[in-house]
């Protein structure tokens, strides 16, 4: 098993008028089905403050094996009634892709997170510069570069087949604050550092885990 942890990424909207039925199966359902998978620590989903789409979920997982492992292939393969529903019905623009975590700086997790969606390779040099940079200051909590992982041709699971097909990342350097206007200040200067990224703000909604999930 690899030493780096894994990390499932996924942004996505949601249909218009569909927001309590997604809100009914992410929290009664979703997010304690997934955490039930071995292998997967900790889960937390966010809703954009700015940027685009409104949704950001992330799984941290022992190792980029777990999320093509049997038992989450199993699960995936096999989703249930309200999942097929709101996976078919109610998921737009859906970006899901599964990472390696290849550096993390700071200890807590914060309230507010700014994610930077990379679409092509990102410089892990100049990236890690960018991370040890931020966690100098106070109002920072921490920081995480994530990388895509190849899962080696991996067939399209049946969820993903309800979704009618996933966008990927390249890479994503995730940045938690401790309030709304160090995010967005923080979202301002990546937006200027990496002007071909796509730059979220969200607030923290909730999180699910096995420990602290760090």
């Amino acid at each position: 098993m690899t030493s780096q942890p894994g990390i499932l990424a996924i942004w996505n909207d949601v249909k218009p008028g569909r927001e309590a039925d997604f809100e009914t199966w992410f929290q009664s359902e979703h997010l304690a089905e997934r955490l039930a998978v071995p292998g997967f620590q900790f889960g937390r989903r966010h809703e954009a403050i700015s940027g685009a789409p409104r949704f950001f979920v992330f799984y941290v997982t022992d190792g980029p094996e777990v999320l093509t492992s049997e038992p989450y292939c199993d699960r995936v393969d096999n989703p249930t009634p309200m999942t097929r529903s709101i996976m078919s019905e109610v998921f737009l623009n859906m970006n899901r892709t599964v990472c390696r975590r290849v550096a993390r700086r700071g200890g807590p997790r914060g309230a507010y997170a700014v994610t930077v969606g990379f679409n092509y390779a990102p410089d892990e040099a100049k990236v890690t510069r960018v991370l040890d940079a931020l966690v100098k200051d106070p109002a920072v909590a921490s920081a995480e570069l994530w990388i895509a992982d190849d899962a080696g041709g991996q067939p399209m699971s049946a969820e993903e087949k309800l979704r009618g097909g996933d966008k990927k990342i390249k890479g994503c350097l995730i940045v938690d604050t401790l309030r709304q206007a160090e995010a967005e200040a923080v979202g301002a200067d990546m937006a200027t550092e990496f002007p071909g990224a796509e730059v979220g703000v969200f607030r923290v909604l909730c999180q699910l885990g096995h420990g602290m999930g760090a």
